[in-house]
């Protein structure tokens, strides 16, 4: 007979070891001290679904073994990590995508990559820094790893596609099948898409989220007001080509040229027919996937050693590209950290090329020997 997966968290007395009253938030146990740190990212949807599934799953994981948080260690974290990438016995845990109520629901539709591997441990340490910071937990073992993350990404391989790249994903978009007129709507919804990404370094689920009527005129000039991460709103300029790409995407929507305040329109929308259905909004996992088959597309006609980066590229690298291009372009950091909304100068400046080019010609040609007289 199958076991059953174990209820979500164990007793109260498992799940939490501590002096009452210590700690800054009223939690008496794992699921309340869960549910307030959830609570806190109610004003972001998106967020708040992501981070209830990963704290869900190791909830659940956790009270197979009859632990609470209070007992986790960095062992713990490893071997979670690796039940992630293998999560066995895979007939308790994994099954078809099911909504949460159904009675044959599991946690997880396989197993999870690498990179959906380092979300999970992401989330889970912000999890455990915020109990620590409320005086709820006394440790964190999650942070040695988180430490050792932010040292890869700042030294680690570069996200982004040079120019070479590039040109053959422009070949590759303006080569799409067009010979029906469904086929010419997806050909131009990706172009647009492409345009979208590249020149105004959006996130997708920040374009999955946006509508015609965030772009507004002022002064002559043309802007997007991006509802961001977070809560986060900033004005990004929009450039001429965009402008111009937003205006041929319209055309093929039988829109007018210029977009009006508040209009309701997703800024990318389905390809689903003509009248009003054709305005049905794109969501943040289909734009992922046009955007990885139109590179896989590239990398079919790309030359050898490229085909392993436009394989690995995702719709993130077009934000990483965008910063890069826009910097070897000229761009000064400051104005490209601004438009991609970084928090620090210092984000930006990874995608400054051209200061490790610099560096690099000006160091090679030291020598340790002294030059003959």
């Amino acid at each position: 007979m199958n076991k059953p997966l174990p209820a979500l968290l164990p007793s109260t007395d498992l799940a939490r070891q501590r002096a009452p009253g210590a700690a800054l938030i009223g939690a008496c146990d794992d699921a309340e001290a869960v549910a307030l740190w959830l609570a806190e990212h109610h004003d972001s949807p998106r967020t708040l679904a992501s981070y209830r599934k990963e704290t869900e799953r190791f909830l659940l994981w956790l009270a197979e073994r009859g632990r609470g948080l209070s007992g986790v260690l960095r062992d713990d974290v490893l071997a979670y990590q690796a039940f992630l990438a293998d999560p066995q016995p895979a007939w308790r845990w994994v099954g078809p995508s099911r909504p949460r109520e159904h009675a044959e629901w599991k946690p997880f539709g396989g197993p999870l990559s690498p990179g959906s591997v380092r979300h999970s441990v992401t989330v889970l340490g912000a999890l455990f820094a915020y109990l620590n910071d409320a005086a709820y937990l006394a440790g964190n073992p999650f942070r040695l790893k988180k430490r050792r993350q932010s040292a890869v990404r700042t030294t680690g391989a570069e996200r982004h596609l040079d120019k070479d790249c590039w040109q053959t994903v422009l070949t590759t978009l303006d080569a799409l099948p067009a010979d029906t007129a469904r086929e010419r709507d997806h050909a131009e919804r990706a172009r647009w898409l492409f345009a979208l990404l590249y020149l105004s370094g959006a996130r997708r689920s920040e374009i999955a989220d946006a509508k015609m009527g965030d772009w507004f005129e002022r002064r002559g000039r043309w802007w997007w007001r991006i509802h961001g991460k977070g809560g986060v709103t900033a004005d990004v300029p929009v450039a001429d080509s965009l402008f111009s790409a937003l205006t041929r995407y319209r055309a093929r929507l039988g829109l007018a040229a210029r977009p009006l305040p508040g209009e309701d329109v997703p800024l990318v929308c389905r390809v689903t027919g003509r009248g009003a259905r054709r305005f049905a909004p794109l969501s943040d996992k289909a734009i992922y996937l046009i955007v990885k088959t139109v590179f896989a597309r590239a990398a079919e006609t790309a030359p050898a050693d490229k085909r392993e980066t436009l394989l690995a590229a995702t719709t993130h690298w077009l934000r990483h590209t965008a910063a890069s291009h826009q910097l070897d372009a000229g761009v000064p950091l400051l104005l490209v950290s601004q438009n991609l909304r970084h928090a620090s100068l210092q984000t930006t400046r990874r995608y400054l090329h051209s200061e490790d080019d610099a560096r690099h010609e000006a160091s090679r040609g030291l020598d340790w020997r002294p030059a003959e007289p």
